[in-house]
């Protein structure tokens, strides 16, 4: 057969699993091993979630923010209740702010270490998923002791949080699994407040860090699967809306938490890591900084929280619920609670745009109200969904097995890009 008669061929590139990154269908035109085009196919996780919210009243859809990107939850609770707050001018007390500062940042490591091992499993390395897990599981246990839940949280209200950080952590019962010396080690930890918790998990996290990089940072094949690989210059960055990671990777030092401070990030100290080539490298290189600096601003919340405490939601009826002590004596404060709950409260008329440095970058939602009990519209801002769309442009020339790595440093969840 003649040079001239090879054609190109397409070929689907996945989906591969019903959650995250595998839910993505690629369309790609191969030339050989050659990407020619890629055609990303989304739809296959649709949720309907700003057409729900539009349904129902504003604090009905707090638990719908956390289903968007399953891995980011309290941060996409932040930016919709953000909105409410802008809208009804809500101050949030202080104390609040700096408990929703320390969980964002907690949401973020959690979020890098799903992204660290699934990504470094794409590529072939199955121990870093393993080690990324086990510290995952001890923040998922902070997640469940303060909402009761492991992953889809609803813990941020209109106006501070469902309840301050609990007295005692939940601890390790004898079992045929955990028993003697290890059940003593598992509970180490767990025997002071959830704040004693956390100081024990910050001081531990930059030794576990450095057991991830000591896998990946200096390993030859790991070196030669991103180094050089879906490279994007920060004009490119710019063009296709990247924030977060895939923007600061490209040496882009753009991070909401210092251009446009919101909660307590203002007081925090932290710095902004940047990469230098835009490569899948440097964006592996500025997620696990991002994990070091998170651990710091966690550090200087809980000095915070330990000194200072106060209310953790606004002491307004209109969007917070009565104290369950008021409700057993006073009938007024009982109706109040169930008309809350049930048809939620008006909101005037207007417009909000509100953004969170989430951990895969910007996460926004652009509320309109007419001044009903449920928004008249809602918009959510997906970091992902730009991200996907540059997808054609980063990837022509580079060869099948460099469309792996990609999809794994966009950091696709599709709870939010199909929302």
């Amino acid at each position: 057969m003649s040079a001239a008669e090879i054609r190109n061929y397409s070929m689907n590139f996945g989906p591969q699993h019903p959650a995250a990154h595998g839910v993505l269908r690629l369309v790609l035109e191969m030339d050989g091993e050659t990407v020619v085009r890629a055609d990303p196919h989304v739809g296959l996780l649709h949720r309907g979630t700003e057409k729900l919210a539009e349904s129902k009243p504003f604090n009905q859809s707090i638990g719908y923010m956390d289903r968007l990107d399953y891995v980011s939850m309290m941060c996409n609770e932040h930016a919709y209740v953000r909105s409410i707050e802008t809208l009804l001018g809500i101050e949030v007390p202080e104390r609040a702010q700096y408990i929703r500062t320390m969980f964002d940042e907690i949401t973020r490591i959690l979020n890098h270490l799903m992204w660290i091992g699934s990504n470094a499993l794409d590529l072939g390395a199955m121990a870093v998923m393993l080690y990324a897990f086990r510290e995952r599981e001890d923040l998922m246990d902070v997640y469940e002791a303060v909402s009761g839940a492991r992953m889809h949280a609803a813990y941020y209200r209109p106006g501070g949080v469902y309840r301050d950080l609990p007295d005692q952590m939940p601890q390790y019962r004898e079992s045929p699994w955990h028993k003697g010396a290890d059940l003593k080690r598992l509970n180490s930890w767990r025997e002071g407040s959830m704040l004693d918790y956390l100081d024990a998990f910050t001081a531990n996290f930059p030794k576990c860090v450095d057991e991830y990089e000591e896998l990946l940072t200096n390993n030859r094949i790991w070196k030669q699967r991103t180094v050089g690989i879906g490279v994007i210059s920060p004009e490119t960055a710019l063009a296709w809306g990247m924030t977060g990671a895939m923007v600061r990777g490209s040496g882009m030092a753009w991070d909401l938490r210092k251009k446009q401070p919101y909660a307590k990030y203002a007081e925090m100290d932290f710095d902004i890591p940047v990469g230098v080539n835009g490569d899948c490298y440097d964006r592996y290189l500025v997620r696990v900084e991002e994990m070091r600096q998170s651990n710091r601003i966690i550090r200087q919340c809980v000095q915070w929280l330990r000194a200072n405490p106060g209310p953790v939601i606004a002491q307004n009826y209109k969007v917070a619920p009565p104290r369950r002590a008021e409700m057993k004596d006073n009938m007024e404060a009982l109706i109040h609670h169930f008309k809350l709950f049930t048809e939620g409260y008006g909101v005037p008329a207007g417009e909000t745009y509100q953004a969170v440095e989430a951990p895969k970058g910007e996460f926004g939602c652009y509320m309109i109200s007419d001044g009903a009990n449920k928004p008249f519209r809602v918009h959510l801002r997906a970091p992902g969904f730009a991200h996907l769309s540059s997808m054609d442009t980063i990837v022509r020339g580079y060869m099948l097995a460099d469309v792996v790595a990609m999809v794994g440093t966009y950091d696709l969840v599709f709870g939010e890009v199909d929302r």
